[in-house]
């Protein structure tokens, strides 16, 4: 016998559980009914209105495009939102639905959640739904402002001395190209895990901020240092200038295997995955200092970029 689901909070209780838990009646925003325009942001940059940075969430293309643009990125899930607030990224908005309000109203008073007093926005399963392009079952969403990239000089300079101050090795990653946010996040949680200082991204890669990026890597690309390369190849020239070796993973010619590279203990090493597929471009191969390659068994060519990096992160500690 199936159980009668409870019914969504209304209007009043919601506005009671706000009040029972210190959150400011015009924090609370009730989404249902209302069109786009009439939850405005009043943001002067003319990112839209505060409905509008939730809106087609499951359309890759225009997301990958526009919240770069619009100075945000989209946090999901209790956990997700978390880290991000620990990592000091500040909430434009919360937006969640009835039920998920009435179960995070102790946390949403509280703590961290509550230092911007930024709006809540709430709405129905199905409004919510309408809204975002899927069913939210994480508990909320978040739009954070995203915050401004450190210069590459300085996230590799703060590596080394991190490094040096801890008396170990220095390991930077550097993703070139990588086109799936799977992949990137998945690679961002590896590097995380297994140690690495700094991660950077060249100009075409994926962006490590958009939703499922952020989802796969359980919000570790908040606790790794990363930033964006904006000359690339040339860039390499930074890492080499600041005393790192860098290695390449490739399958061409003359490459070494991971174990022979360790076994060079470099102090400072930074190592290049490049996209799915084509691997590293010919321009980044030329400046590296050396080729590395993971041996293979059983016929097998190549592994997943994603998987590459958790071997080589894990060998290169």
């Amino acid at each position: 016998m199936n159980t009668p689901r409870k019914p969504e909070p209304t209007d009043a209780e919601i506005r009671e559980l706000a009040q029972r838990w210190g959150i400011a009646g015009e924090r609370i925003v009730l989404i249902d009914g209302l069109a786009g325009g009439e939850a405005d942001s009043g943001h002067a940059d003319g990112a839209g209105s505060l409905l509008g940075e939730y809106e087609r969430l499951t359309d890759v293309r225009l997301r990958s495009s526009s919240e770069s643009d619009w100075g945000l990125y989209i946090a999901e899930s209790t956990k997700i939102i978390e880290r991000a607030l620990a990592a000091g990224h500040r909430p434009r908005s919360f937006f969640m639905t009835r039920e998920w309000f009435a179960r995070l109203a102790e946390r949403l008073g509280r703590g961290s959640w509550a230092e911007t007093a930024c709006p809540i926005l709430i709405g129905s399963e199905a409004r919510v739904e309408s809204l975002t392009g899927y069913h939210l079952h994480r508990g909320a969403l978040a739009s954070m402002h995203r915050p401004a990239l450190a210069p590459v000089e300085d996230v590799v300079a703060r590596a080394a001395a991190d490094a040096e101050a801890e008396a170990r090795h220095s390991r930077i990653a550097v993703f070139e190209n990588l086109v799936d946010h799977t992949n990137l996040g998945a690679a961002f949680r590896s590097a995380a895990a297994l140690g690495v200082d700094a991660v950077l991204v060249t100009p075409s890669c994926a962006d490590p901020l958009y939703r499922r990026a952020i989802r796969v890597s359980m919000g570790t690309v908040f606790q790794v240092p990363w930033t964006r390369i904006e000359e690339w190849p040339a860039g390499i020239g930074v890492l080499q200038e600041a005393g790192y070796i860098v290695a390449g993973m490739t399958l061409g010619a003359g490459a070494i295997t991971m174990r022979e590279l360790v076994a060079e203990e470099h102090a400072r090493l930074a190592l290049v995955l490049g996209t799915e597929g084509q691997g590293l471009t010919p321009a980044a191969d030329r400046l590296l200092d050396r080729r590395v390659t993971i041996p293979m068994m059983h016929g097998v060519d190549s592994l997943n970029v994603a998987a590459s990096a958790a071997v080589a992160f894990y060998a290169m500690q």
